[in-house]
């Protein structure tokens, strides 16, 4: 094997840094291409965790995905280290991946007994070959071997030093008004930093609900400090519109009407799922059940190994609604990574008197949302679902250090606050 100079390296990284920095870089969660599908990042031993692993521990998550064909593909992958906005930072590749940034992907399977054939490939962070050296927001990449530029899918996860404690609460006792539409989130961050550290200034808080990229709240400055711990408070930042519960279906049969599922049929070349309609929820009111939240779980009840052994089906939504002028109504949850486009845009049929969308999906269990799209790009489920302030929404707060003069911003806590606990 050639030995690559460090200079050299140190080179290569200049140049990708001053190309990813020429201009805003689309850093979501995201697949580019349409033969890629089931895009999931999975913590193997717990799957309501959040996507983080410890530094220097022994933690570790797993990107899946399938892509549609019977041939085996040649993808590589590659790691973008990026500060509390998602933007890339400015450390070099050296400095946050120990050894070289652009690895093989060599766990792959077929599908088995599938009518829809597809590979699966599987990435393990950290792995063999690729240590992470620098806590933060991490971007991680998946390109052809041949084709470098060609990205076909990205997916977000953190990385912490996990030397910052967070505790706090998360109720319908709002600035706002008490037990209306909303949600406050009270904190204390306590975080052990040189006594050199403004904690004013150099702390930077994220907050984001539900894993919905759209939701992330950025407070650059807590509201007062306490010797070290640092109060977040009676923040106007931190109220959240309530939501609702997610809304469930299951197709882990295909050849049985499972949870919301009024019934299930072969056509063309796979089976179809039609959903029981569903109805605007902003009128009614709230009921409690116990959801993931927006996650998804591949699952088929035959199979050994349901990334194997699931196919996909053909999901049919009817959403009960009249046509809005000057607006779009999208199906949302994890599975459609919180991106808005033809995959999951519902389109308005007039004989059935709501809007429709057709998805496939692999088998399993999903959560779902109705969201409004308005002309200027917000997205909002609250037309539809409602704002309830007693929904058990989940709240992921970053806590990052931003040191004068550093070139990154250091990741040093998570915390995981679920509204109406604690």
């Amino acid at each position: 094997m050639v030995k690559v100079p460090r200079c050299l390296i140190l080179l290569i990284s200049v140049f990708l840094h001053a190309f990813f920095q020429a201009a805003a870089m689309d850093t979501s969660t995201g697949v580019f291409d349409t033969r890629v599908r089931s895009l999931t990042l999975r913590n193997p031993y717990s799957f309501m965790s959040p996507p983080v692993i410890r530094l220097g521990s022994n933690d570790r998550l797993d990107v899946n995905f399938d892509v549609t064909g019977d041939s085996h593909e040649y993808l590589r992958w590659r790691l973008i280290h990026c500060n509390a906005d998602w933007q890339p930072s400015r450390l070099l590749e050296p400095e946050y991946v120990g050894g070289f940034n652009e690895t093989e992907v060599t766990d792959y399977a077929y599908s088995s007994n599938t009518y829809v054939h597809y590979v699966n490939y599987n990435i393990e962070i950290p792995c063999d070959g690729v240590k992470i050296l620098a806590s933060g927001n991490y971007l991680l990449q998946v390109f052809a071997e041949d084709d470098p530029d060609n990205v076909l899918l990205q997916q977000r996860f953190f990385v912490s030093e996990d030397s910052a404690v967070v505790g706090g609460n998360a109720s319908g006792r709002t600035d706002l008004g008490f037990n209306t539409n909303f949600q406050q989130l009270d904190m204390t961050v306590a975080a052990a930093l040189p006594p050199s550290a403004n904690l004013y200034q150099d702390i930077i808080l994220t907050v984001c609900q539900n894993n919905r990229p759209e939701t992330t709240r950025i407070i650059p400055h807590p509201m007062r400090v306490e010797g070290d711990r640092i109060i977040y408070s009676h923040h106007p930042d931190l109220v959240f519109k309530a939501g609702n519960e997610y809304r469930r279906f299951e197709t882990v049969r295909a050849d049985y009407a499972g949870m919301h599922t009024d019934s299930v049929k072969f056509g063309g070349s796979n089976w179809h799922a039609w959903l029981t309609p569903d109805e605007p929820r902003d009128w009614k009111d709230y009921v409690y059940d116990s959801t993931q939240r927006g996650r998804f779980k591949i699952d088929e009840y035959s199979a050994d190994d349901p990334d194997l052994g699931a196919d996909y089906v053909t999901v049919h939504f009817m959403l009960d609604h009249p046509e809005l002028a000057g607006a779009e109504i999208y199906v949302d949850g994890d599975f459609t990574l919180h991106r808005f486009n033809g995959f999951n845009r519902m389109r308005y049929d007039r004989e059935k008197g709501g809007y429709v969308a057709d998805i496939p999906l692999k088998q399993g269990s999903y959560n779902y949302q109705y969201v409004v799209a308005s002309p200027d790009g917000r997205v909002d489920p609250s037309p539809i679902e409602g704002d309830k302030y007693e929904t058990r929404n989940e709240y992921l707060i970053c806590v990052y250090y931003r040191a004068p003069g550093s070139r990154a911003d250091r990741l040093i806590g998570t915390g995981v606050i679920i509204a109406g606990q604690g």
